[in-house]
């Protein structure tokens, strides 16, 4: 045999490995991928639980769910809470969800580069909603005096429908 067809023949069967090995990972690999989404139900039960969590103490509030990507399900503002609450409860909820984390873990963050960004928040008031492990979606609050208080809120709001959820699963 020739080099020239010893080089033919080496590179078929590279090529042919390479295309079996590809298509072995292939067709484990699937082309698409479910995701999870609350219900607008379920984003509107969890934004008036959070607004009733607040009127409890005494706090009117702005509230924001959004799904996995921080696109808006839903927000609500209660009758006599500034305008303000929603654009800050909007960036809490969409800070939590892309930093898959209570939005208070995140204040030490939030003197950086990354917590200086216009769009997010990096104080407490903002929370992930999971389900069986998995983000599904972000609660965002603002109104509290007290950051904290718009977190407590937020969580009751996810804790109203959490079992309902896992239960769903």
């Amino acid at each position: 045999m020739t080099t020239k067809a010893m080089t033919v023949s080496t590179l078929a069967l590279a090529l042919a490995s390479s295309l079996s090995a590809t298509t072995a990972f292939a067709a484990d690999d699937p082309m698409m991928v479910s995701v999870k989404r609350l219900s607008l139900e379920t984003a509107q039960r969890i934004a008036q639980a959070t607004v009733d969590a607040c009127r409890e103490k005494g706090i009117q509030i702005g509230v924001t769910v959004v799904d996995r990507d921080g696109v808006v399900q839903t927000q609500l503002r209660d009758t006599i809470a500034a305008p303000i609450t929603i654009p800050i409860s909007y960036k809490k909820a969409y800070t939590a969800v892309n930093f898959n984390a209570a939005t208070s873990a995140l204040e030490p963050r939030a003197d950086t580069a990354v917590g200086r960004q216009d769009f997010l928040v990096m104080s407490a008031g903002g929370v992930t909603v999971e389900v069986g492990g998995s983000l599904v979606a972000g609660v965002g609050v603002s109104g509290a005096p007290a950051g904290e208080t718009d977190e407590e809120c937020a969580q009751a709001g996810v804790d109203a429908v959490q079992d309902d959820l896992d239960m769903a699963m």
